[in-house]
C-alpha cells in the first residue's frame, strides 16, 4: 500500500510543477518580449558557455602546454651533455652528410637536420658516457662518440647517417688509424 501511494505522488508532483511553470511561463512571457525589443539595440549578446567538448579540449591544451614547458627544462647534467655536442654541417658515409645547430629558443637542445629530415633533439644521460640526443616524438636517436656520430630511428629501425664526422672526430679518427688501441679479445698476459 506504501509503495503505491508513493509511486502516485512522485508521478503527481512532477505534473503540477510542469503545470505551474506553463501558468508562469506564459504570463511573463509578453513582457520579456517586449523588454527584449527595446534593449535589443543597446544589450551585448551573452557569451555562450562552452560545451563539454571544448571545455576538454581547452583542458587538453593547457595540460600539454605543461608537459612541453616541463620538458624544455634540462636537468644540469643534461645541460653538461649538451656543451659537449659537435655543432656544424657533417659530411657522412656514402655522401650524406648532417647539420647539426643549437636552439637559440632552447637551451641544451639542438635541431639536426639532413636530406629528407629534421629533429629537434634534446640530451639524454646514458650509461656508456656516448653523448646521445634524442626526439621523443619522432623516435630519433643522435650518437656521438670520440671518432664518428650516428643517426638513427629507432621507430623505423634504420639507421639514417653513419660515420659523421666534425673536425675533431676526424682528428681522432686519423689518431686511431695510426695508433690503434689494443683489441680486447687479444691481449694475453
Amino acid at each position: 500500500m506504501k509503495s503505491l501511494f508513493a509511486s502516485v505522488v512522485v508521478a503527481i508532483v512532477p505534473a503540477f510543477a510542469v503545470a505551474a511553470a506553463s501558468d508562469t511561463g506564459d504570463a511573463a512571457a509578453p513582457k520579456a518580449a517586449h523588454k527584449t525589443v527595446a534593449k535589443a539595440s543597446h544589450a551585448k549578446p551573452k557569451a555562450q558557455p562552452m560545451s563539454s567538448r571544448e571545455q576538454l579540449h581547452s583542458a587538453a591544451k593547457q595540460v600539454a602546454t605543461g608537459f612541453e614547458a616541463a620538458e624544455k627544462a634540462l636537468t644540469p647534467e643534461e645541460l653538461a651533455i649538451a656543451e659537449k655536442v659537435y655543432v656544424g654541417r657533417m659530411p657522412c658515409e656514402l655522401g650524406a652528410s648532417v647539420t647539426v645547430s643549437a636552439d637559440s629558443a632552447a637551451p641544451g637542445y639542438f635541431n639536426v637536420e639532413g636530406k629528407g629530415f629534421k629533429y629537434h633533439m634534446a640530451p639524454v644521460v646514458s650509461a656508456t658516457g656516448a653523448i646521445r640526443l634524442e626526439d621523443q616524438k619522432a623516435g630519433a636517436v643522435w650518437l656521438q662518440i670520440p671518432n664518428k656520430s650516428m643517426l638513427m630511428n629507432q621507430k623505423l629501425g634504420q639507421r639514417m647517417a653513419d660515420e659523421c664526422m666534425s673536425a675533431p672526430q676526424v682528428a681522432v679518427a686519423e689518431a686511431m688509424k695510426k695508433n690503434p688501441p689494443p683489441s680486447l679479445l687479444d691481449s694475453r698476459k
